[in-house]
């Protein structure tokens, strides 16, 4: 394939073409003589054939757009200055918008990293950087956009797990993952022209054949997580308590009074209910 870029192409100011022709025209008819005779309604004929031809090199380009110009066949050029432009006659010309477009993929059904599957989609913001490479480059650019980001969310999916509390995760590392989609993504459609200007996941969530499922094991494993927390913590205040008694008070507590003392602030500071336990701490 011919790769094709981005090149200026002819082009002049409408405004000054039309009065040049209009100035040319005046003086074809003010010098034309006889203008009934035949060779002046020839000339007639030939002038507005000429006037007709050069019509159709008019055009007008909008802002934050382009038009790509191809004159019989070949690529002829780009123009993006926005106004009354004029250029070569019998040019095509395309019209190619450089504004940022939003696209947003369907929720697609995808397995991660561990099989669980998962629906997920994305909301991709990009923009035409090359319009002659939109153009020439691919069938449709826009339908190229949504096959390449379907295309990079089903492998992006594939290269993490829905959720982890021990690596990067979809669910618990969202700018990595977002930067990850984007370099993905431009990576592909720079082919097209196309600068992708964020990427990131708008829906993400377990299949319904095994939310509740998961959703189970979430809690439990945010119970375990408190549970633990609260042993840990529990445990360093205990530390702090026997070494309060060891070092610096005159009571003197045997092992085994330790070990009901430890057992009854464990019990009050990680059980779930009130508790009232009754404290001897006597030789």
């Amino acid at each position: 394939m011919k790769a094709i870029s981005d090149k200026d192409g002819l082009c002049g100011n409408g405004y000054a073409t039309v009065g040049f022709l209009a100035a040319a025209a005046l003086l074809a008819f003010w010098f034309l003589q006889p203008p009934n005779s035949a060779p002046g309604v020839a000339f007639m004929v030939v002038a507005a054939a000429l006037i007709a031809t050069a019509a159709s090199g008019f055009t007008i380009v909008e802002p934050n757009s382009a038009k790509v110009l191809t004159f019989l066949g070949p690529y002829a050029g780009t123009i993006r200055d926005s106004g009354f432009q004029f250029t070569v006659p019998l040019t095509r010309m395309t019209t190619i918008p450089l504004k940022l477009t939003n696209f947003v993929t369907s929720d697609l059904k995808v397995n991660d990293r561990n099989g669980n599957p998962i629906e997920i989609g994305a909301v991709v913001v990009w923009r035409v950087r090359d319009a002659a490479q939109a153009t020439f480059n691919v069938d449709n650019y826009r339908d190229f956009v949504g096959n390449q980001a379907d295309i990079a969310i089903r492998t992006l999916a594939a290269h993490y797990p829905y959720d982890s509390e021990t690596e990067p995760s979809l669910r618990g590392n969202v700018d990595e993952v977002a930067q990850k989609l984007q370099l993905m993504l431009q990576d592909k459609l720079m082919l097209a022209g196309i600068h992708v200007e964020e990427a990131r996941l708008s829906h993400l969530a377990y299949a319904p054949e095994i939310a509740s499922a998961m959703l189970k094991r979430q809690q439990a494993v945010a119970i375990f997580q408190a549970r633990r927390y609260m042993v840990e913590n529990a445990l360093a205040i205990i530390d702090e308590v026997v070494g309060h008694f060891d070092k610096k008070s005159p009571i003197n507590i045997s092992d085994d009074k330790k070990a009901d003392l430890i057992n009854s602030l464990l019990v009050v500071m990680t059980g779930e209910k009130e508790s009232q336990p009754v404290l001897s701490v006597g030789g």
